[in-house]
């Protein structure tokens, strides 16, 4: 089923460049009237583009969070449907039921057979209620858990996509044991002997985030975010002020440029001019290259020194300041 690109939204701080491209279809109608604005169109292409590119080399942090969550980026499902074939999705924890807010199972890249598992959001009302908003419960995290120890069995390498708000913090969540199912999560990704690479897609939120993505190679699209908490959670608790979203980010230090500063990512992935969100194609071409070369690299490893090399990588994120 090939993927539907979605309208475009435009955010609060693309007004000029929607206000431009309106035009640019306004001449265009007129255009196939009979009247031909070929040259006119085409300076004002060429004016968006640069446009474009300026913007979103100089996004904020607070800007490049309100990207990461745009309604038309890709998700799991759009990737799984752009860069794998034969994917077989797989269902339920064998234990309480099916969380919709994850998604995965057995898969081909490049005609080898891999483990993929990712949050998935949605898109419209019914979608979004129907995926949770892509927060994942215990059974969630559970489900992620099963098939990573199906592709052990299998010796399938695993890709994971990450882009969750973070673990849903409801009071059945919690009485499942949503603490429990992401600490052991954390605890079996990291002495799995088959190789993992983990794709920072869009949000990265806290443990619900962590919960699938402890890898050997970490990666992250270049307009996602990766973070303990979300910007408008961190000014509540410590301003008592949501909306200083903008203020949180910052501090925070979310952006891809961030995290790969402080190490914690290996590397990040390029994105089309103007986002993931605009092309979809594009994205997973870019991010397809990625992922085949991390595993190619990754695959020549013995199981002992993947356990190991994977063991000192996360060792050795935090960083101390006396």
């Amino acid at each position: 089923m090939a993927v539907q690109q979605q309208h475009t939204t435009y955010l609060d701080f693309e007004k000029p460049l929607a206000e431009l491209e309106k035009k640019i279809q306004e001449l265009l109608a007129f255009s196939t009237e009979g009247v031909d604005l070929k040259g006119e169109v085409e300076k004002l292409e060429t004016k968006a583009e640069a446009m474009r590119a300026e913007m979103f080399a100089n996004l904020t942090r607070w800007q490049t969070a309100q990207v990461a969550r745009h309604i038309n980026r890709p998700f799991t499902l759009d990737y799984l449907q752009l860069i794998f074939t034969d994917f077989i999705e797989l269902h339920g924890d064998r234990n309480f039921g099916d969380d919709h807010a994850i998604v995965g199972g057995p898969a081909r890249l490049d005609g080898e057979p891999v483990m993929v598992i990712g949050h998935q959001k949605g898109r419209d009302t019914k979608e979004k209620v129907f995926r949770n908003f892509g927060m994942p419960n215990p059974e969630g995290y559970r489900k992620a858990l099963r098939l990573m120890e199906m592709a052990e069995r299998f010796r399938m390498p695993i890709v994971t996509f990450v882009d969750t708000p973070g673990a849903y913090p409801g009071i059945g969540a919690e009485e499942r044991g949503q603490a429990e199912a992401i600490a052991r999560n954390l605890r079996e990704m990291a002495r799995l002997t088959v190789p993992i690479v983990v794709v920072i897609a869009g949000e990265g939120g806290s443990g619900g985030a962590l919960a699938i993505a402890v890898g050997d190679r970490i990666l992250m699209l270049e307009h996602s975010i990766y973070s303990v908490i979300s910007p408008e959670g961190c000014a509540a608790i410590l301003w008592s002020d949501g909306t200083k979203g903008a203020q949180a980010a910052d501090a925070l230090k979310l952006t891809a440029a961030d995290i790969k500063t402080l190490g914690v990512i290996d590397e990040i992935v390029p994105e089309p001019a103007g986002g993931a969100h605009r092309d979809h194609a594009g994205a997973a071409k870019l991010l397809h290259e990625a992922i085949s070369r991390n595993l190619k690299e990754l695959q020549g490893l013995p199981a002992e020194e993947l356990i190991e090399e994977r063991y000192q990588k996360f060792r050795k994120l935090s960083q101390f300041i006396e």
